[in-house]
């Protein structure tokens, strides 16, 4: 796909998962676009840091975790996309609130790698003091579980 391509992709995924109304955010463009053998990474030195591999891993592990940690479904509001090739870069804000009354409005770069219309890998960068002071530390993977590395 193209540049352009995968960035209008990327805007229809945010546009859809951003609306206002909890009850009308909708995951199933990204779910959909999601490879089977993707991969997150959360960059950093932190509890979060890590690589989710795999579509599984990615939207239970990783999301089913963060959804677990919020009042409402989660809204991420895209500011700004940056496509190069198979590359889209998208500056993002958080709109959240846990269960116990704490805003999470983090900041994102995430680096979204495409390919044949699917993302093959996501680069998250944010503000890790605020993830782990809104959300916690993420919980330590058992050695058994699929998905972490």
């Amino acid at each position: 796909m193209s540049a352009n391509a995968n960035k209008k992709l990327m805007q229809d995924i945010f546009a859809a998962a951003a609306n206002p109304d909890p009850s009308a955010r909708d995951r199933a463009l990204f779910t959909a676009s999601l490879a089977d053998d993707a991969k997150w990474i959360v960059t950093g030195q932190y509890s979060w840091s890590r690589t989710f591999a795999g579509k599984d891993a990615i939207l239970n592990d990783l999301h089913g975790y963060v959804r677990s940690r919020l009042r409402d479904r989660t809204r991420t509001i895209a500011e700004r996309f940056i496509a190069d090739g198979d590359i889209v870069v998208v500056e993002a804000k958080g709109d959240n609130v846990t269960p116990e009354g704490v805003r999470y409005d983090n900041d994102y770069c995430l680096v979204f790698r495409l390919e044949d219309g699917k993302i093959k890998e996501v680069r998250e960068y944010c503000d890790s003091v605020l993830t782990e002071t809104a959300l916690g530390r993420f919980p330590q993977a058992r050695p058994d579980q699929e998905g972490y590395h």
